[in-house]
């Protein structure tokens, strides 16, 4: 079973109880802002995803780890990898992503997971590239990236959604742990 420990943060697979908090951070009109077209998830919509993230790690090996406080043990979210199910051009990259609960925000979690992840990636997946997709307007997960080292690939507009969307991207030769 894969995890990453953090110095405030455990990364590892989904358990049945995750589901809850991680439905009541997908009901979250702030988290879901700036994901697909905006809109808030369902409990259902929540475990259908959980169920294809694991589905993820076991046909790719990696997928979104579900992110634990290990102070508290409270998941605190979701971070990892998965293949972006749309657009030439992210394919065939892997993206990073996270989201986190609004009361997980401005307290560096999300830079933490989502170095713990790129580590994953690069270093025990062997990853050559990692891309990062974001919104435009979505400054927060910009900064994310920008402290990952990733720069500006290119942009492109959703093509389900009409959004428009920026790839950040990051080899591994420009990778410093």
């Amino acid at each position: 079973m894969t995890e990453i420990r953090t110095p405030r943060l455990l990364l590892r697979r989904w358990h049945d109880d995750d589901l809850a908090p991680m439905a009541d951070i997908d009901a979250d009109p702030r988290v879901m802002r700036w994901i697909d077209g905006g809109s808030v998830r369902d409990l259902e919509h929540t475990a259908k995803a959980i169920e294809r993230w694991e589905e993820e790690w076991d046909e790719e090996g990696f997928g979104l780890f579900a992110v634990e406080l290990l102070a508290s043990g409270e998941l605190a979210g979701c971070a990892g990898l998965s293949v972006p199910e749309f657009g030439p051009q992210a394919l065939p990259d892997v993206a990073i992503s996270w989201r986190l609960g609004p009361q997980f925000w401005g307290q560096g979690y999300a830079s933490e997971a989502a170095h713990a992840t790129l580590e994953f990636a690069l270093q025990d997946r062997g990853l050559d590239r990692v891309i990062s997709i974001s919104q435009v307007g979505d400054a927060a997960s910009e900064n994310i990236m920008r402290k990952l080292g990733m720069a500006l690939d290119c942009e492109m507009t959703h093509p389900v959604y009409g959004r428009p969307l920026r790839i950040h991207a990051i080899d591994l030769t420009e990778y410093q742990a």
